[in-house]
């Protein structure tokens, strides 16, 4: 999101001290996971260097063979022998190594590894090949894999369109050493506690603030933290990657009279661009009538109790572009003013000031009634099935991590008859990640049965981290951000009950990645009604920060999974940004079954924002921008005009979804017409419940949904369907 004139950020018109607690503590370690399996799930192999003894031409090198791409092959020259090899990186054990040969395959060929390059192990051989697609069991641990031919089937070279390598650790590297159980939480998690002088603490805050008010791609990160206790006098103000938590069970166990404010002073009053912070668990006692909030994407406010007002809007009303707030307790008015959507669940609200163009409520006590498109409330009076996130707190002396119970159509605070319901889990559960943990040491800790508790940091990852373990968690504080290099993907997740994934940003590397994460391997059938995994404040990024690439951000194919509160954004600026410097298809692929959504934002992506191929989805909210910069009609989309934002399957036969609004702003090309916000099977049982779509003066949306509604224009106004069919 970047700010234009006339584009989505219009104005709606109205006026480390010390750390003073190192968390460490001590106790059995957690058991070793079973030994892993061969992992055929990823492929190793993918995008990683490749080189050959010979090539046919520059249509055939060898990096072709592990583009992921049938369509494409490495070809030798006509003689033997010939050989390929791919860098599979240091000491990588493998179990599978499938070649999908073209008709020039090898008669006779072996299977190679090697730790140099140089001294060669034969893990595999054959001396009457068929060709053809070949799935080989072949063992062994090396960097270097190599196809060695021999001879050949023809008078041709060889030739393989694909060379697909499997590890052969289940990829996460199996339990070698359970990691220490001693753990603090690093010198980017700032405690402060109730002894300390306010002074001390606002010198502290101030300087974080300093360092991270207009960073908005820096690498800076950082969770503040309050022990339980009283706090006056103070005024936290947020910056980029600060999370703001209390540490108590319940919010009501920190109270800070002052103020934990967002403002836009840095962007010249304009909110639309305060991404990617957070407030949690704690209570707030503002220190005029209410508390500032004005936040746009990836800005939680979460577990808080407000004893006062709430403003969502920067000083002087300016653009604001948000937002969401879960399971919290505001006891006067909040007021969105310029905000220009909003999403409030399982919450209490002493009333709600006005409404722009998409304010949603589910489970929301004291929230106004349903009122679509005048006043723009829709207003459900509970939320299907929730669980709402982990936090961590101190329980004494000792760090824990809670877990909440599982809701059904839950409404209000889980905290307003007492404390949260749920479990509590001791740290030493929990292997304590810090920037310089390798994605090995990661996956070593997963497989050791650890759940992980990311510190605030910029991990780079040369593996993919595999999350195998039922009801692991794997939470975040302070924007820990997740880069795969190498075009791997960051994180998947396998088919299996009661993952907990929350407070993670996952930043896609300069190489294609083929997702950053996967919850569920395709073809996933299980039901895991009883026990859903939940992605929570997870938040995706292609370039901005730096040239990315992905095809799709997030898959989810597990059947019940429960999305809250993502943004998959696609930069718009900053750096890397351009329509072919930093691609990526496709925001979010739903393929499995009764996957819920709660607070889905999905923006710029090249194609289909949303593509939902699973049956009996739900969405309540969803914002989204269609991409700013196809460079024309035809560039964008040849066989018809532009992409739908959220597209239901047309073999879907039960989805529904209420509260979605798409816009359009084509500054590239402002000539360019999409032809439909939404796009759906018409079905009594697929149902959509206030959806809107608005052209910010440059381009237009020609339907609202399928063929229904009026064309936005250019002008600024929104065109409202109150249901369809």
């Amino acid at each position: 999101m970047r700010v234009l004139p006339g584009s989505r950020r219009f104005a709606v018109g109205v006026t480390t001290l010390a750390l003073a607690a190192t968390g460490v503590v001590v106790t059995a370690s957690a058991p070793a996971a079973a030994a892993a399996a061969c992992d055929t799930a990823t492929n190793i192999a993918l995008n990683k260097p490749a080189t050959a003894s010979s090539v046919q031409g520059n249509s055939y090198l060898a990096a072709r063979a592990v583009d992921g791409n049938d369509g494409t092959r490495w070809s030798s020259q006509f003689s033997d022998p010939q050989w390929i090899q791919v860098d599979l990186g240091p000491a990588t054990p493998v179990c599978q190594v499938v070649i999908n040969w073209q008709t020039s395959y090898a008669k006779a060929f072996r299977l190679e590894l090697s730790d140099d390059g140089a001294n060669w192990t034969s893990i595999y051989s054959a001396t009457d090949n068929p060709g053809g697609l070949q799935t080989i069991t072949a063992t062994g641990t090396g960097r270097y894999l190599r196809m060695y031919g021999t001879q050949r089937a023809n008078g041709y070279g060889y030739s393989i369109k694909e060379l697909i390598v499997h590890r052969g650790d289940g990829g996460g590297g199996g339990c070698q050493t359970p990691p220490p159980v001693a753990q603090d939480l690093g010198p980017n998690v700032v405690v402060f506690d109730p002894s300390m002088s306010s002074t001390s603490i606002q010198s502290r805050l101030d300087a974080i603030f300093a360092e991270s008010e207009s960073a908005q791609f820096g690498t800076q990160r950082y969770a503040v933290a309050f022990k339980p206790g009283t706090y006056s006098g103070i005024n936290a103000n947020t910056g980029f990657y600060t999370s703001v938590m209390g540490l108590g069970r319940n919010p009501d166990d920190v109270t800070i009279n002052g103020d934990v404010t967002v403002d836009a002073g840095w962007f010249g009053g304009n909110a639309t661009q305060n991404f990617w912070r957070s407030i949690e668990n704690l209570a707030i006692v503002p220190s005029h009538t209410d508390n500032r909030w004005a936040v746009s994407q990836a800005a939680p406010m979460r577990r808080v109790h407000i004893r006062g007002g709430l403003n969502l809007a920067p000083d002087g009303y300016g653009w604001a572009s948000g937002g969401y707030i879960a399971d919290s307790k505001i006891d006067g008015r909040v007021g969105p003013y310029s905000q220009q959507q909003w999403y409030t669940r399982d919450s209490q609200i002493g009333s709600w000031g006005n409404a722009v163009w998409n304010m949603v409520f589910s489970g929301v006590v004291g929230a106004p009634a349903n009122g679509f498109p005048s006043p723009a409330y829709t207003t459900l009076p509970t939320t299907p099935r929730i669980r709402e996130k982990p936090y961590l707190y101190l329980d004494g002396p000792d760090y824990h991590v809670f877990v909440p119970n599982l809701r059904t159509n839950a409404a209000g605070t889980t905290w307003s008859g007492g404390s949260t319901p749920g479990s509590s889990l001791p740290l030493t559960r929990f292997h304590v990640a810090r920037p310089t943990d390798t994605a090995g040491a990661l996956n070593n800790a997963l497989a050791c049965g650890k759940d992980l508790l990311f510190t605030p940091g910029v991990y780079h990852l040369n593996q993919t981290l595999k999350v195998t373990r039922a009801n692991t968690v794997v939470l975040g504080i302070g924007y820990p951000t997740l880069i795969p290099d190498n075009g791997i993907a960051a994180m998947t997740v396998a088919d299996v009950d009661g993952v907990k994934l929350a407070g993670l940003l996952l930043d896609a590397g300069p190489v294609n990645s083929p997702y950053l994460l996967q919850i569920g391997p395709a073809g996933a059938t299980v039901s895991h009604a009883a026990n859903p995994t939940t992605v929570q404040d997870v938040f995706f990024r292609v370039g901005g920060a730096g040239p990315g690439k992905v095809s799709t951000a997030l898959i989810v194919n597990s059947a019940d999974t429960i999305l809250d509160h993502i943004w998959a954004w696609r930069a718009d600026h900053g750096s890397g940004v351009g329509w072919t410097v930093n691609p990526s298809d496709t925001g979010l692929i739903v393929n499995g079954a009764n996957v819920s959504a709660y607070g889905l934002f999905v923006e710029h992506f090249n194609k289909y924002q949303v593509i939902w191929n699973g049956q009996g989805g739900r969405t309540i909210f969803f914002q989204n921008e269609m991409p700013y910069d196809p460079p024309s009609q035809s560039a964008w989309r040849t066989d018809g005009r532009g992409y739908a934002a959220y597209k239901v399957a047309d073999s879907v036969t039960s989805h529904e979804a209420w509260g979605l609004g798409s816009y359009c702003v084509f500054t590239a090309d402002p000539s360019i017409v999409a032809e439909r916000g939404f796009e759906a099977p018409v079905n009594p049982n697929v149902k959509f419940h206030s959806l809107l779509t608005i052209s910010f003066g440059k381009g237009s949306i020609e339907h609202v949904v399928n063929n229904t509604g009026a064309s936005t224009g250019t002008t600024v106004k929104p065109v409202n369907i109150v249901s369809f069919p």
